[in-house]
């Protein structure tokens, strides 16, 4: 659990014993109960150590790289051919033609190879659930419907072996979610490669991530009752901070007042996002919609608001059953149009799993009217920028983080592999669960040839 009483095992534990048999004074179903819950966590334990990835995180830069030679795509700016990109520290410091080449660096030579800023997620249960049909392993939820003070950077598994699946594909950033209730908690922008998770963090609070209700009658009027317990208690904490007691929750949804931290609401029809820029607007809040697949119809009034959407996934049906069949399809382009700023997340119903699959939604997008270099953008840049981090990644360009990979080809197309990753100038370990299966299964039909040859 992302919060929980790290005392509470203990109150299960009989304190008590008789010296001759072990068993607690107070009965057999004590015993019972210690004895289930010693196997509960040997079992949780196998089941976690099981789930483990086995890849080693990448040290720190040492020296300067130069990646020579390639195809460069900035996203901010222009494709540069037969360009090089130079970091150290960690950092990029030179990109272009004629980029001199620092004495001591590394040289990778890249003719005919690609060079794409990092792909980001922008919302995921990445690092909270490990295997969707197995409870123990799903942690991206507390019990009851308000959880302000919940933080999943706190929970981030930095073991999971769902994250070298994702990045071997060049989802290097990912937004790790909670979910469940009105206001789910904070999410954290996450790199996918670190010891722990303050390694990983990119930031730490992204957004405040509330699920808009269909019926805007009680839940808002819960939700507006605690915004305003949580002016009041602002204040009164500013007034005399000794003479208030300290409330998690009411302190977590400060900075969502103060306008510091965005709502990111989830919400798809016309109606919830009316209510839901209506509300922010009124109380001056800064507002995220995510989902907004009807988004198209209130545009104006997104404009007006400056209110971005992320287009929660394009490989789905349609909305209702007389849309178009390629309503999701075409939503970036119409979004574009428009003039509504928007991102694109895998979304789905595979979770954390699916993060790989995010550069072939927006080719999706990109076969359905928009633009290559608009849907590249949408996976980078645009994503970096409405979560507040485009200062670090999402582009190629100077004292931006050299979080970027090498590719054999258009990142877009299925067939391109992702052959070199680096975050914060780290190269990373692109081998996977996936890969190991995919070895050790050729080997066995192999064999299997060689025995049948015989």
């Amino acid at each position: 659990m992302m919060f929980s009483n790290r005392n509470s095992v203990q109150t299960l534990i009989p304190t008590q014993f008789h010296s001759d048999t072990f068993m607690p004074t107070s009965s057999k179903s004590a015993h019972r109960a210690l004895r289930t819950l010693l196997f509960s966590l040997l079992c949780f334990a196998g089941h976690t150590a099981a789930m483990a990835s086995d890849q080693i995180p990448g040290p720190r830069q040492k020296a300067p790289i130069a990646i020579v030679g390639a195809t460069v795509h900035t996203v901010s700016g222009r494709v540069l051919e037969n360009a090089t990109v130079v970091f150290e520290s960690g950092k990029i410091t030179a990109v272009g033609k004629g980029a001199a080449v620092p004495a001591g660096a590394e040289v990778i030579e890249a003719a005919g190879k690609h060079v794409y800023p990092s792909l980001i997620d922008a919302n995921s249960d990445i690092g909270l659930v490990e295997v969707n049909s197995v409870r123990a392993t799903i942690d991206s939820r507390e019990t009851g419907n308000i959880n302000p003070n919940v933080r999943a950077v706190a929970a981030f598994n930095p073991d999971s072996e769902l994250i070298p699946v994702n990045r071997a594909n060049g989802v290097l950033v990912a937004v790790c979610a909670p979910t469940g209730g009105l206001v789910a908690g904070r999410s954290a922008v996450m790199m996918l490669d670190g010891w722990t998770w303050e390694d990983m963090t990119l930031k730490a609070d992204a957004g405040m991530h509330m699920r808009w209700p269909r019926d805007s009658g009680k839940s808002l009027n819960e939700l507006s009752e605690l915004l305003e317990q949580t002016a009041r208690y602002t204040a009164s904490r500013q007034a005399d901070s000794d003479a208030t007691q300290l409330d998690l929750r009411l302190e977590s949804l400060a900075p969502v007042l103060d306008g510091s931290l965005p709502m990111i609401v989830d919400a798809t029809s016309v109606t919830q996002i009316e209510s839901a820029v209506a509300f922010a607007s009124q109380r001056k809040l800064k507002l995220i919609i995510h989902g907004g697949y009807e988004a198209v119809h209130c545009a104006e009034l997104l404009k007006k608001a400056d209110v971005p959407v992320i287009v929660s996934g394009v490989y789905r049906t349609p909305t209702g059953r007389d849309n178009p069949y390629d309503e999701a399809y075409t939503l970036p382009q119409r979004l574009k149009e428009a003039g509504v700023k928007f991102c694109i997340c895998s979304g789905g119903r595979f979770g954390a799993s699916g993060l790989r699959n995010l550069p072939y939604h927006a080719a999706t997008a990109a076969a359905y009217g928009l633009s290559q270099e608009d849907a590249l953008r949408s996976i980078t840049l645009s994503t970096a920028e409405i979560l507040g981090v485009a200062d670090r990644v999402g582009s190629i360009a100077t004292e931006r983080d050299a979080t970027l990979f090498i590719a054999n080809g258009n990142i877009l197309e299925t067939e391109t592999q992702v052959e070199a990753a680096f975050i914060q100038g780290r190269k990373v370990d692109l081998d996977n669960k996936h890969q190991q299966l995919y070895r050790k299964y050729s080997a066995k039909y192999d064999q299997l040839d060689e025995e049948n040859a015989r």
